[in-house]
């Protein structure tokens, strides 16, 4: 199956949408369905390595939408590092007043970033290098771009971190024919349109890996599916993923 970009419908409507608001209640569900948690959250701690007493752990989300995975992601990596610093990148602002309390209660400081991911590539690197995060996510946000944009993108993200995780769909007819059978699980016809879209403009192979960018250094990287309609890859900066 040819990899498609073809625009998502959620990606056009006002936040406050009623129709936004259904769709976004929506993605938990299939975020669920496919494990994405469970995923994001084990190659998270596998690509970390032991985290030293009272350390400092710096997490960035590309694409973070309401944060509600981020914030189920943290509840199991908390017990681990109980300090960390949390930005959710997103170009509408859509962390709630409960979100930003719930992670409070884990001990995690939490900054929403309001801009356009390629906005943020195109930025001047931050000085000095060392000060990198240690891991930055994505979860179901890389289908978006074509392969330049694309391209633009995972190289500000070498540029940026220790660790890169994403979590996208799984282009295959398997998932196509899940994303059909969406109806079961009540979903909206927006939401309905938006998988099949994503499905045909996710990732199989090694296809991230190819255009992962080459930087001095050894980076190690991982490719493969993951759970029923997931594809996962994972570069680690000097180390093993």
């Amino acid at each position: 199956m040819q990899r498609t970009v073809r625009p998502e419908i959620l990606d056009e409507l006002p936040p406050a949408d009623a129709r936004a608001i259904r769709s976004r209640r929506d993605l938990q569900r299939v975020n669920h369905v496919m494990g994405n948690r469970v995923i994001l959250d084990r190659a998270i701690r596998h690509a970390l390595p032991l985290p030293a007493p009272h350390a400092r752990l710096r997490i960035l989300e590309l694409g973070a939408g309401d944060g509600s995975l981020a914030l189920r992601v943290a509840t199991r990596l908390a017990a681990s590092w109980p300090v960390a610093e949390l930005t959710l990148l997103d170009r509408q602002p859509l962390i709630s007043d409960e979100t930003g309390i719930a992670f409070a209660h884990l001990g995690w400081s939490l900054r929403a970033l309001a801009t356009d991911a390629l906005e943020w590539a195109r930025a001047p690197t931050p000085r000095p290098l060392t000060d990198r995060w240690d891991v930055i996510l994505a979860n179901l946000f890389l289908h978006h771009f074509e392969a330049a944009a694309l391209r633009e993108l995972l190289s500000a993200v070498a540029d940026r971190c220790e660790a890169f995780v994403a979590c996208e769909p799984r282009r295959s007819l398997p998932s196509l024919l899940g994303s059909r059978l969406l109806p079961a699980l009540a979903v909206s016809r927006d939401t309905l349109h938006d998988a099949v879209v994503s499905v045909r403009a996710g990732f199989c192979g090694d296809e991230l890996s190819r255009i992962w960018p080459a930087r001095p250094g050894r980076w190690k990287m991982t490719e493969r599916p993951a759970g029923l309609f997931s594809h996962l890859f994972v570069a680690v900066h000097g180390g093993a993923a």
